[in-house]
């Protein structure tokens, strides 16, 4: 399977994992904690496998990168909670650094 494709669908796990551990409240609601903490295992053998195609830095960089502004904003909207214009600016400039730290990488071959 592609390794971008592996990628990607850690980054869903990520992000679904942590918002059910958000609606765990402290891991006091099992029916939301316990899906979590299966999600992130399977979400880190996911971002393993990636790992094995896309450089380290590479891979961390998108994975932690993207899963931030995607939990960022659906902690806005579904979670009701702030998000300001600097807290904005900042996840820009993350996106920004993942995407250089990409562009910049020598591919790996095969």
């Amino acid at each position: 399977m592609n390794a971008w494709v592996l990628l990607l669908a850690a980054i869903a796990l990520e992000v679904v994992s942590t918002s059910l551990l958000n609606a765990s409240q402290g891991l006091t609601r099992w029916r939301y904690g316990l899906p979590a903490m299966a999600g992130y295992g399977v979400c880190l053998w996911l971002l393993a496998m990636a790992m094995t195609r896309i450089p380290m830095g590479v891979a961390y960089a998108v994975w932690s990168g993207v899963g931030i502004v995607a939990i960022s904003l659906i902690g806005w909207t579904v979670f009701r909670q702030n998000l300001s214009l600097a807290q904005t600016g900042f996840m820009a400039l993350i996106l920004i650094g993942a995407i250089g730290l990409n562009l910049s990488t020598p591919k790996i071959a095969g």
